[in-house]
């Protein structure tokens, strides 16, 4: 008897994407952390960068494994583009809220956004390595 492969799962990118999105909520709940050493200038805006990039793909997955036979790209990247600058909205409306935290930072979002797009694009890329045994 074969077991059915994990990661061809939605429902597991889905815990994983979900996971992402309350460790977010959490970080931004948060005071800034103490900046200790050495400060490299807009180092914020790469975090935010590859966090999105992180969360874009691991909610590209999910769409993707809805359907790895047909996957539509377009609607993949529209849903996963869409939720992911309304996700950097709230999340920088949240931190407008949070004592010691600035928030409404275009460029904070723009960050969020092609970090986004990166990482649809990267999980296009290799979504064949999801389906290999």
């Amino acid at each position: 008897m074969k077991l059915p492969r994990l990661r061809h799962h939605s429902a597991l990118w889905m815990c994983f994407f979900l996971i992402w999105f309350t460790t977010l909520w959490k970080l931004s709940s948060g005071p800034i952390p103490v900046k200790t050493g050495m400060e490299i200038p807009q180092f914020d805006k790469l975090m935010h960068f590859g966090y999105f990039f992180g969360g874009a793909g691991l909610l590209s997955a999910f769409l993707f494994c809805r359907n790895t036979m047909q996957p539509n790209w377009l609607q993949i990247l529209t849903i996963a583009i869409i939720s992911m600058t309304a996700i950097g909205c709230l999340d920088e409306w949240h931190q407008s809220w949070v004592p010691q935290r600035s928030g409404n930072d275009s460029q904070d979002l723009t960050a969020d956004v092609l970090g986004a797009l990166a990482g649809f694009h990267v999980l296009k890329k290799l979504h064949k390595h999801l389906l290999k045994a």
